[in-house]
């Protein structure tokens, strides 16, 4: 697993939960701490480094890359020359397609053709995969922002923002203006 966030913890658990061997890299210690106390022995934490993606992509089978910086582009933790290392038949999924891929190699696809392959390697890099179950999706991401919504139409966006912070680190754009700082760096503005 590239990234120990919610789709990195996540699809761990499911492989785990299954038996299989797992490692998840990741940058931010906390979160590493975090899987180790949550995750059964047999699912290991390193930090994520070149040096370690190169090292564990010629023996794991699964890679799914769960990369994301908020607000900017996903990096690329895994360059083209290095699907030439993993076995023939690996799979990536890169659920960082959204935010263009945490894989140089993903691009973009549907649910009515969902991989490809390049240098042997299965690439699923389906954009919007929640798509694939609409309405459990959709209920689900209504439960969770109808609340802030209420605040939203209830206070205006000025009061709702100064009551509750987490509305004020969305916003992005205010009165034609780009406020965001990830956005401005990704974009060069």
């Amino acid at each position: 697993m590239l990234g120990a966030g919610v789709v990195g913890i996540q699809a761990a658990k499911m492989a785990a939960g299954l038996g299989a061997h797992v490692t998840i890299l990741d940058v931010n210690i906390k979160r590493l701490c975090y899987a180790n106390d949550v995750m059964p022995p047999h699912v290991v934490t390193e930090f994520s480094n070149e040096f370690n993606i190169r090292r564990l992509i010629k023996t794991h089978d699964l890679i799914i890359g769960g990369v994301l910086l908020k607000g900017a582009k996903a990096p690329n933790l895994i360059t083209r020359d290095m699907l030439k290392e993993m076995r023939p038949g690996t799979v990536i999924v890169d659920v960082a397609v959204d935010q263009g891929g945490c894989v140089e190699t993903t691009k973009p696809t549907t649910h009515e053709d969902p991989i490809y392959i390049i240098d042997d390697v299965v690439h699923y890099s389906v954009a919007n995969m929640p798509g694939a179950v609409p309405y459990t999706s959709t209920m689900a991401l209504t439960n969770v922002t109808l609340p802030f919504a209420l605040k939203l139409a209830n206070l205006g966006w000025e009061e709702a923002c100064e009551k509750d912070t987490s509305l004020k680190k969305g916003l992005n754009i205010i009165e034609g203006n780009v406020v965001y700082q990830e956005i401005t760096e990704a974009f060069g503005w």
